[in-house]
């Protein structure tokens, strides 16, 4: 089996392909926007034209990891670098035969759900609430499109936070309070978590979560272990004290409560 990562020198994207380079019986590739000091890593913008379509012959899974991953992504960024990208990538993934895209989805795409308890998974409306978590959904939706009308396999996969810093290890350190700690994604579980995505039989298309087994989440990843045989190694419990509840606090009043006063009072208006 042939295995393509695209954005293979990045944080994840590096990861991923030095773990799956040691697998035996794979032959590995990937692209990267930057040149990477490895023979099987090449140069690719995929919002520019695809000349970068041609690394595509003899693969069979693409695990596409480029793109702008930043919350706070410029909607100019998010549509050429994630919408316009994936699209692309998707196009030209049937045109050379590869079988099946394995999508680097967000958690983004509930961002309206922060301040509420309800469960997430695959039938949770989405909620973006920036240009990022839109582009997730849209490479999401247009996922579906390839998969029902065009035969490509499709899996996406809205994974969780492995950080850039503390060895990412899990803890109050992280951002974003409760919902920040139990996103948490081992680096373990994470490639586990994208070697039985590649490689899982009999899945034309699925959206699924990917994070460790962290206790009392809200993150439902049932179907990822039934339909991947997904087995996380990891979970940690949120670590949520005086001063991070405080912090929650004061960032559901500003983002949620404030708004709701607004409209429910000056609609009118």
């Amino acid at each position: 089996m042939h295995i393509l990562v695209t954005g293979a020198g990045g944080h994840l994207g590096r990861k991923l392909f030095d773990f799956l380079a040691e697998k035996d019986g794979l032959t590995v590739s990937g692209l990267d926007i930057r040149s990477v000091d490895h023979p099987d890593i090449h140069v690719a913008d995929f919002g520019a034209e695809p000349d970068w379509a041609k690394h595509f012959d003899g693969v069979d899974v693409i695990v596409h990891l480029a793109g702008d991953r930043e919350p706070g992504a410029t909607w100019e960024s998010a549509i050429r670098n994630n919408m316009d990208a994936t699209m692309m990538l998707y196009h030209h993934a049937v045109e050379r035969g590869v079988r099946r895209v394995v999508l680097a989805s967000s958690n983004w795409l509930h961002g309206n759900k922060r301040f509420t308890s309800e469960t997430l998974g695959k039938d949770t409306a989405p909620g973006p609430v920036n240009a990022y978590g839109m582009s997730k959904l849209f490479c999401e939706r247009t996922g579906e499109y390839f998969a029902r009308q065009k035969g490509l396999e499709v899996i996406c996969l809205r994974i969780g936070w492995t950080q850039w810093t503390h060895g990412n290890q899990p803890g109050a350190h992280m951002a974003m309070g409760r919902w920040g700690q139990e996103m948490w994604l081992s680096d373990r579980d994470f490639l586990h978590g994208v070697d039985v995505a590649a490689t899982a039989p009999n899945i034309d298309f699925a959206v699924l979560n990917l994070m460790s087994d962290n206790p009392g989440m809200r993150w439902d990843i049932s179907d990822t272990k039934s339909l991947l045989g997904y087995s996380p190694q990891d979970g940690a419990k949120a670590q949520v004290g005086v001063i991070i509840s405080l912090k929650s606090c004061i960032k559901k009043v500003a983002t949620v409560g404030i708004p709701q006063f607004f409209e429910r009072h000056f609609s009118d208006w």
